[in-house]
């Protein structure tokens, strides 16, 4: 079963129907009320491998996390565990995200990633406008547009996570000037998880490169053996918004008492 390109379909619907009533000037004149925003790098620049805690209602190979989850509260609960950015996953026919979500976590004060599958440079806009100090990039979702994404993202003062999955889509990621990576474990067509991919693709990151491995992790073992491998952050949600004390689970996954 493929899961990836039901959730192209859907997005470019919603590409479709933002372009249709959107205005260009009206984001612009919203992005330029905002403050500057946060660097989503230098948040991870701290002792050990800081983690990226993700805010995601649901898993479309797991089914719900939390669909109620109140986003303020759960991005205050992490921030009191010591994570370092916040990741949130905003796709709203599969995940149950939305960019309220987004807005939600911003009162938390760390770096806000904007995760969604982006394939249009108006998608970059909205996520600014709504207070987004990153944007996520999937290389498999994208063609030749992936560097002016980049740019458009960079242009706007933000960062771009770019998704690899393997060696070819790092290259390609490199290529569009790149230099924040994200190494996912899951395999976007059909869910599985791989840890060992980070293992195999951070002796290929350039060095000054910042490499997140993303999914799959669940406790500290997990942590310390991507730490080894080369990763300066990880991204962990599922195990988080299950937590009964997400803060706790999070002190825990950063090997404090």
């Amino acid at each position: 079963m493929s899961y990836l390109q039901p959730i192209l379909k859907s997005t470019r619907r919603r590409v479709d129907e933002l372009r249709s009533w959107a205005r260009d000037d009206a984001l612009e004149q919203r992005v330029a009320s905002l403050p500057k925003p946060l660097r989503f790098t230098e948040a991870l620049g701290g002792a050990g491998t800081s983690i990226v805690a993700e805010i995601k209602r649901v898993s479309p190979a797991k089914g719900p996390l939390d669909e109620d989850l109140n986003a303020a509260e759960l991005a205050s609960a992490y921030a009191a565990g010591g994570a370092a950015a916040l990741s949130v996953v905003t796709e709203p026919d599969h995940f149950k995200g939305s960019l309220e979500d987004l807005r939600a976590a911003a009162s938390a004060g760390l770096p806000l990633l904007r995760k969604d599958f982006i394939l249009d440079e108006l998608q970059v806009l909205e996520a600014r406008a709504w207070g987004s100090d990153a944007v996520l990039l999937i290389v498999r979702a994208l063609g030749e547009e992936l560097g002016a994404l980049v740019a458009a993202v960079e242009a706007l003062g933000m960062e771009a996570l770019v998704e690899v999955h393997d060696e070819l889509e790092l290259e390609r990621a490199l290529a569009a000037g790149a230099n924040l990576i994200g190494v996912n474990h899951r395999n976007l067509e059909t869910f599985e998880i791989d840890p060992q991919r980070t293992l195999r693709l951070a002796p290929l990151v350039p060095e000054g490169g910042v490499l997140i491995a993303l999914s799959g992790v669940s406790d500290r073992a997990g942590v310390e053996a991507l730490e080894a491998a080369g990763a300066h952050a990880v991204l962990i949600g599922e195990s988080l918004v299950k937590a009964a004390d997400p803060a706790g689970k999070l002190r825990e996954l950063r090997g404090e008492p």
